[in-house]
């Protein structure tokens, strides 16, 4: 073989082995190895073995994924976050993706919550914080000064809705952004009918917490909220059941279970009991939803003074302008209760 023939053998053979070499290369970034779709969550303070190990369901084959994730520096730059990966991506495009932090948002969610606990407890299902640092950012002194709330008034900062976050929020970061939301539901419009009912912000809130507890009938929360109101106007107090249960609650435990107030209840030593006195309690017994505060800002039209549950279209009340009426609404209710055997 001549020198010539044999230096064409060589550089096919090199021809050949640099393809093959670059095939693999291509295949090893640019090659689909992700073999479901799913969510990976990497947690705060996590390094690549960590992601690596979490990873590991969603790939065919890890050793290039962690080839590539190593060429593109990855291991030195890791954020936590929830992250979507689809069938089929490559470790070119999910180590871009999770390099670059480019999170999936979680669509955060909570309703009438009737304390701090519960509402820490509904949130850590949701975002990496626990509900230890959740309950501890809620209960924080300092930021009720600076917010503007006391212990009593902070959890009407906290309306019930759904919101975009990212999974991993810190507490403080969840309490800020629930704040700036407080801020913005509380627009001129809001503020200007509050200030026609010569109620403040917090006020409106535990008004809101009233009529949230006494009906679940979305549709009746405007009666409801303007029999309060006609009762404030008029220097009575409010009477209203769900302050007894949250004082009977507050004194002997939240686990409490109450389907019946009693006389007796309503001699509870406590501000929130508003049978012995008048005005709004010291702040909100639970979470307004929006439709209660809202029923607050614009209530229903009517002279009504009393209310009973009715015994006939139940979930709703049976309204009353007189004492007479109510006392006769309230018995029947009362017979309705025994005939049940409802005795507490």
């Amino acid at each position: 073989m001549n020198s010539k023939k044999l230096l064409l053998l060589i550089v096919g053979l090199l021809l050949i082995i640099g393809g093959v070499l670059g095939f693999s290369l291509y295949s090893k970034i640019f090659s689909s190895n992700t073999v479901q779709d799913g969510f990976l969550y990497i947690p705060t303070d996590s390094d690549f073995e960590e992601v690596e190990n979490l990873a590991r369901p969603f790939l065919k084959r890890v050793k290039p994924f962690v080839w590539v994730a190593e060429k593109l520096n990855y291991p030195e730059a890791v954020k936590p976050g929830k992250y979507k990966i689809s069938k089929g991506m490559s470790n070119f495009e999910l180590v871009r993706m999770l390099r670059s932090g480019k999170q999936t948002t979680v669509n955060l969610s909570f309703n009438n919550q009737d304390t701090f606990e519960k509402l820490a407890g509904r949130i850590s299902q949701q975002i990496e914080a626990d509900s230890i640092s959740l309950l501890k950012a809620f209960n924080d002194i300092v930021f009720f000064k600076e917010a503007g709330f006391k212990p009593e008034t902070a959890i009407g900062m906290y309306i019930p809705n759904s919101y975009e976050f990212y999974w991993n929020t810190t507490a403080e970061d969840f309490r800020a952004k629930m704040l700036d939301e407080y801020t913005k539901f509380w627009d001129a419009t809001k503020l200007e009918k509050a200030k026609k009912l010569n109620l403040t912000k917090n006020e409106v809130i535990t008004l809101a917490s009233i009529v949230q507890k006494e009906t679940a009938t979305v549709s009746e929360r405007p009666i409801v909220a303007k029999l309060y109101l006609n009762r404030l106007a008029s220097d009575w107090p409010l009477q209203a059941d769900p302050t007894i249960i949250f004082a009977l609650k507050a004194k002997f435990g939240n686990d409490m279970v109450i389907k019946r107030v009693f006389s007796k209840d309503l001699e509870i030593n406590s501000p929130y009991n508003t049978y012995k006195n008048t005005g709004l309690p010291p702040g909100p017994i639970s979470m307004p939803d929006i439709s209660s505060i809202e029923a607050v800002l614009n209530p229903a039209s009517h002279d009504y003074y009393y209310m009973c549950a009715s015994v006939t279209t139940f979930g709703t009340h049976e309204f009353a302008k007189t004492l007479d009426q109510h006392n006769r609404n309230a018995a029947k209710y009362q017979q309705w209760l025994n005939k049940q055997g409802v005795n507490r």
